[in-house]
């Protein structure tokens, strides 16, 4: 556990969450220097690109970022494990999501596959623009090294796993702002074509004012890469290594499922309201998956975020087979509601039911490939989309809400944001032990409201 110093400490909610944040930011860089705009010429011929993270999401998104734009070279893969890069390389080099002329941009050669928890830094040297597709624990770090080296950045949501991580977020604000660096956070509902439409109606007041909302996040889970069958893949495989294979599972590297996943369906309020909350409490726990693999996280949380006009947001997320599924978002206001969904469809109703807005969302295009595209076209134009804010308003807020469930207490926003209780290391190697181990019997540690402490 890393204790901040009082100076990171001195850190209020008003301070972030009003633009003048970007103030507070720059006085907390330190020696950092500032480029008055972006290294890379936005007109120049190719842009290089590099992946640092090569799991699904990563090979995903690198996809997306050959298929915007037909002079992006993929230069350089950086990942913990080697294999990892060969599968991501692998599958970028056979997919069928990929046209041909676009797999011919992939010249990443053998010296620039790069391996271990430095990997990035040698990744993001080679590259114009960079995707950043790690386990969310270490993003902060590896935001830092991108906006320091003056490159445009997509990177993959959540922006931290504590408080910590989303105070070092936030010093970069002004930096990203200074060097005019472009910034895409997938947080892909704001580049969602039922969701842009249905924002701007809200925020031109259609609904009335916004009073509260339901946002879910209920379904059977995702993967789990259980030890014997690491181990019989891997059979040196380290306690370091598990926990970094099994990622989800731990929150250092996921932050729970309510930071990895939910954050897009809290998010969603949080936009609707043009506002952030100011406190939470709320209840969760492990009631199903209970097993060793499943590492530290709960499988349900519901939690209530209060906003500072009163309204509320009701939020929940559970992992549980069998269970009714809903990923969705209910907004209320004082004149009718609206229903989103991230399969495309939208709705609004005034107070009697009756529709004001339907929406289908049969062809629209896909979101994933929309981020993409708007941040190779912001560049090329030599215009700027910065997501950084609102991603680290949006961990912020889902981190506040495990903080919440973990305490069983009311946490506010600056208790959160100020947590004393670092979960990600600044330097990490692989002779380092984790954060957290199992153990006699092989079990994690898993918080007990009431008890844990948080902040």
């Amino acid at each position: 556990m890393n204790t901040p110093s009082k100076k990171d400490l001195n850190i209020n909610r008003r301070k972030f969450v009003k633009s003048t944040a970007l103030a507070t930011g720059f006085a907390m860089t330190g020696g950092l220097s500032l480029a008055s705009s972006a290294y890379v010429n936005p007109k120049a011929k190719k842009l290089k690109l590099a992946v640092v993270g090569c799991g699904g999401r990563g090979t995903g998104a690198a996809v997306q970022a050959l298929t915007a734009d037909p002079d992006v070279e993929l230069v350089a893969l950086a990942d913990a494990f080697m294999d990892r890069i060969d599968q991501c390389l692998l599958h970028l080099q056979e997919t069928e999501e990929l046209a041909e002329d676009r797999k011919a941009n992939i010249k990443v050669k053998p010296d620039r596959k790069f391996t271990g928890f430095d990997a990035y830094r040698n990744a993001i040297k080679e590259a114009d623009v960079v995707i950043l597709a790690t386990p969310p624990g270490f993003r902060p770090y590896h935001l830092e090294e991108a906006v320091n080296q003056g490159k445009h950045i997509f990177c993959e949501k959540p922006l931290a796993t504590d408080g910590a991580g989303i105070r070092k977020v936030m010093e970069l604000l002004p930096i990203v702002e200074e060097k005019k660096l472009n910034v895409v956070v997938g947080l892909q509902r704001h580049y969602q074509t039922n969701y842009r439409i249905i924002m701007e109606k809200i925020h031109n007041g259609e609904l009335g004012d916004v009073t509260s909302g339901q946002v879910y996040w209920n379904s059977g889970g995702v993967w789990v890469h259980k030890r014997e069958e690491l181990l019989q893949k891997y059979p040196n495989l380290t306690e370091m290594e598990y926990q970094m294979r099994n990622w989800y599972y731990f929150n250092w590297l996921c932050g729970d499922h309510i930071v990895e996943q939910h954050i897009h369906n809290i998010d969603v309020f949080n936009w609707a309201k043009n506002a952030y909350p100011v406190k939470a409490q709320g209840m969760g726990g492990r009631e199903v998956r209970t097993d060793k693999d499943h590492g530290e996280i709960f499988d349900h949380h519901f939690v209530e975020f209060h906003f500072e006009d009163g309204s509320i947001m009701n939020s929940q997320c559970r992992h549980i087979q069998g269970c009714l599924s809903n990923v969705s978002e209910t907004i209320v206001g004082t004149k009718g509601r609206a229903k989103l969904g991230g399969d495309g469809s939208g709705s609004m109703t005034d107070l009697n039911g009756k529709s004001m807005y339907l929406h289908r969302g049969l062809e629209d295009p896909n979101p994933y490939q929309v981020e993409h595209d708007e941040l190779f076209a912001s560049i090329r134009n030599g215009g700027q989309i910065n997501d950084l804010e609102n991603g680290a308003k949006a961990t912020l807020t889902a981190i506040l809400g495990r903080y919440a469930t973990y305490s069983g207490q009311m946490i506010t926003w600056e208790d959160a944001l100020n947590s004393t209780i670092q979960l990600m290391p600044a330097k990490m190697d692989w002779n380092h032990s984790p954060i957290v181990s199992p153990n006699s019997d092989g079990y994690y540690p898993v918080a007990v409201p009431g008890q844990t402490k948080v902040i």
